[in-house]
């Protein structure tokens, strides 16, 4: 048997996403930004596709920018806030478990001049709002926190971040690449100015992504050459992509109630059962709102690395933290940031679920987790100097 549960880090493209697509890449292959029958055919599926999810986001289309990744649209409104907002302050605000994309551009804007203050989480990844507060300056331009963490799933109180920065006049910039499609998001409810999410999460095609950034919020440009998404992303519009994205997006949100309940019940079912049988195991995030497919588990004792090739040799695919810095063998710097020891934070495995997960899929995962776990603790110095010293 071959299970896929690492769904957070892609999903497979949607039949009915790829059957929309298909006529974009063969019948109607015009370049958009032409003004002749042809391009006026495929800027017609664009601005469809584009109405769809200013739609389901309760925003308007004018408001939407497509990109080519999450990682792409989170430069754009970090660099493009820092360039446009450089004169009104240099300090910006996030979370020390942000996705790389983020993490890692605002340590470069560090260079630039820019202060950066990393928010501290609890031990189960929450961001502490106090802290947040105690962190706003006059020099404030940019609050930067994600909805939900991709490796524990944790989702943060964006709403009262939301609140925080109105009160201030600061931009709150939202990650949502976990979240859209998987759970509700609606910028304004939120309070959030510029949101970002990513089409292959939510079954649509790679290489395709979004981002909503509020009327009246200013970007510095990244890119130039071009008029395209109001001349903020220049570039050939990837038709296809914006026509998959909008249909996946459609039918992620008509499923969602059923997806939710489905994904928590066998995630749930599949944690209890680990718990139950095996010792020295700890379940990231237990006990806080999560992501309903997501699983983040502490195997004590042993190395993650060893967990995934073992399970991998199964069928059974799995994640030792993010599937942008996979090949990274350091700790993760989200396990590390919520208090959890080096050691333990090796021997960390995610499971992230998905609408097409079945209850024999995951019987089969409990059944070779269990006999994976006790026989690489058999070989484990780590878990027999535990055992010699208890």
């Amino acid at each position: 048997m071959r299970v896929y549960l690492d769904n957070n880090a892609t999903t497979k493209l949607d039949k009915d996403v790829l059957e929309a697509m298909i006529p974009y890449m063969t019948e109607i292959y015009g370049n958009a930004s032409s003004l002749h029958s042809f391009g006026r055919e495929a800027t017609r599926g664009m601005n469809e596709s584009r109405e769809k999810i200013a739609n389901i986001l309760g925003v308007s289309p004018k408001e939407i920018i497509f990109t080519a990744s999450g990682v792409e649209g989170d430069n754009l409104a970090i660099r493009g806030i820092a360039r446009a907002y450089k004169n009104r302050g240099k300090h910006i605000i996030t979370s020390s478990i942000e996705h790389p994309g983020v993490k890692e551009t605002l340590n470069d804007l560090k260079k630039e001049g820019f202060e950066i203050t990393f928010l501290p989480v609890d031990k189960d990844g929450v961001v502490s709002l106090e802290a947040l507060k105690d962190s706003i300056r006059e020099d404030t331009i940019l609050i930067s926190i994600m909805h939900a963490n991709n490796e524990v799933g944790t989702i943060q109180p964006v709403e009262e971040i939301g609140k925080i920065a109105k009160e201030h006049r600061i931009i709150f910039h939202m990650d949502a690449v976990q979240t859209a499609g998987k759970i509700v998001l609606k910028p304004l409810e939120i309070g959030a100015d510029i949101v970002v999410f990513s089409a292959h999460k939510f079954h649509g095609p790679k290489g395709i992504a979004a981002m909503y950034v509020r009327n009246g919020v200013r970007l510095g440009k990244l890119i130039t050459g071009g008029g395209q998404e109001g001349k903020m992303r220049p570039g050939t519009s990837n038709v296809a992509g914006m026509v998959g994205m909008a249909t996946a997006l459609e039918k992620a949100v008509k499923d969602m109630d059923e997806n939710i309940k489905k994904e928590s019940e066998l995630r749930d079912y599949f944690e209890e059962q680990l718990l139950k049988n095996l010792p020295e195991i700890v379940v990231n995030a237990k006990n806080v709102k999560r992501l309903p497919g997501t699983s983040s588990i502490q195997f004590r004792y042993l190395e993650g690395e060893s967990i995934l090739l073992t399970l991998n040799y199964k069928g059974i695919a799995v994640s030792s933290g993010s599937a942008c810095s996979s090949d990274d063998l350091q700790a993760s710097h989200v396990l590390l940031a919520m208090g959890i020891p080096i050691e333990f934070a090796h021997g960390t495995i995610r499971f992230s679920l998905g609408n097409e997960t079945t209850k024999e899929e995951i019987d089969y995962t409990i059944e070779s987790v269990i006999e994976t776990i006790n026989k690489l603790r058999v070989i484990s110095p780590l878990w027999g100097e535990f055992v010699d010293n208890r």
